[in-house]
């Protein structure tokens, strides 16, 4: 057995599997992300949280940030990011046969046929009344017999504008039995999976790890950091952002308005390793099961990496560093998009299978973001001069140390330096 000090190590609790269910069903889809932040999250906060802690909300959109420490600008702010927001498809139009056309969304169409989706439509007689309607069904083709050849033996696929949602309606004046319903052209279309454990030992599957996860994990950060006492020189920012999906729009207001020193978002990522067809690109290595990520290079903090990096070799939490180019593809970018001096980075859980319904992911790689970003936060206020820390101690290349080769020196034994010529 594992040591209990190390939770990563061993499978997930039940009760933290059904926080983690209960965070990623939330029905909150793009622009409507209330159901998880102040349905689900609030709640979960409130039974753990402080009482002087406070809650800031927003008039534009339905993201939330749980702040430790509320009014003490004095305190170096770490501003931590998941975002709640859902890929949604949305009604396009209705057609004369009772056909509802949607969009896809970031999705690829083909895999959204057959699934299981609910429909939310806002009541069109009472405005901010919303209903759900259940049981229907992705369609693009209706059967193979309707396809032509080169769709059936796999050389075509199904565009976007074949897709339409199948309500089963029959008899006469389809249309019209549909316009009754209320469903209207940008109604949102959620597929309908929560999440289970999977086959293989401490995996689990469903519909939205993007980023029911990155939410799930802010907040267990939260809890456990409260557990431990909380902190005396950093006030943190738990943050679960909106619009991330259609460009990260949320979480830039939010870095704006409260002007973290320090950011780091909590996204979900790829399994490369698993991923099909992808081998001649030469991928980073990423795994399930091998621990959370660190991105590495776009905007992010070189110092800031440095603290999660170490606190989580002291104690043993398994990460994988992660290549990423000139932008991270998640909310860290959120201090640069808002023109804010913060040190950020992001760190993230390998999944496969991302934007379908069948997200997989291993239990032990979201324990070990939450407890090596617990820890690195922990560590983080220990340091004599946080502010300092940031500003003073960039790397500087120009101070490497050669390793060594012809024409060069490098230190003996002794740490004296020999000229290798």
């Amino acid at each position: 057995m594992n040591s209990p000090q190390q939770p990563w190590k061993e499978p997930m609790p039940q009760e933290q599997f059904e926080t983690m269910r209960r965070i990623l069903a939330a029905p909150s889809p793009v622009g409507l992300e209330a159901a998880m932040t102040y349905g689900v999250l609030k709640p979960y906060f409130d039974s753990f949280a402080p009482k002087d802690w406070q809650m800031h909300q927003y008039k534009g959109h339905a993201g939330v940030v749980f702040d430790s420490h509320p009014g003490r600008d004095d305190l170096f702010k770490v501003m931590v990011i998941g975002h709640a927001d859902k890929i949604r498809l949305q009604v396009r139009s209705i057609g004369d046969d009772g056909k509802i056309w949607i969009n896809s969304d970031a999705f690829l169409p083909c895999t959204l046929i057959g699934h299981e989706v609910k429909l939310f439509s806002e009541n069109p007689d009472q405005p901010g009344n919303y209903r759900v309607i259940e049981g229907g069904t992705v369609e693009a083709l209706g059967a193979i017999h309707f396809s032509d050849a080169a769709t059936r033996a796999g050389e075509k696929g199904i565009k976007k504008e074949q897709l339409y949602l199948e309500l089963q309606i029959h008899g006469e004046n389809k249309k019209h039995q549909v316009e009754k319903l209320g469903i209207r052209a940008g109604d949102a279309i959620l597929l309908d999976r929560p999440i289970r454990r999977g086959f293989s030992p401490d995996t689990f599957y469903g519909a939205y790890l993007d980023n029911g996860l990155g939410c799930f994990a802010t907040a267990e950060v939260a809890r456990l950091i409260t557990e431990a006492g909380g902190t005396k020189q950093v006030r943190i920012l738990y943050a679960m952002a909106s619009y991330e999906e259609i460009g990260r729009f949320g979480s830039r207001v939010m870095a704006g308005e409260l002007r973290p020193d320090a950011l780091i978002a909590i996204d979900v990522n790829h399994d490369y390793k698993a991923a099909p067809g992808i081998g001649d690109k030469r991928m980073v290595p990423l795994e399930m099961g091998k621990g959370f990520t660190m991105a590495v290079g776009a905007i992010s903090s070189e110092q800031l990496n440095r603290v999660i990096e170490t606190a989580a070799k002291e104690h043993e939490i398994p990460f994988q560093r992660d290549l990423v180019g000139a932008d991270t593809g998640t909310d860290g970018m959120a201090g640069v998009f808002a023109a804010v001096d913060c040190a950020a980075t992001s760190i993230g859980f390998p999944i496969r299978n991302m934007h379908t319904i069948s997200e997989t992911a291993h239990t032990s790689d979201v324990l070990a973001a939450v407890h090596g970003l617990t820890q690195a936060l922990l560590a983080m206020d220990k340091l004599p001069d946080l502010k300092r820390e940031f500003l003073d101690n960039h790397p500087r290349l120009d101070q490497a140390q050669g390793l060594g080769h012809q024409g060069h020196e490098k230190p003996d034994q002794s740490g004296q330096k020999n000229n290798q010529d």
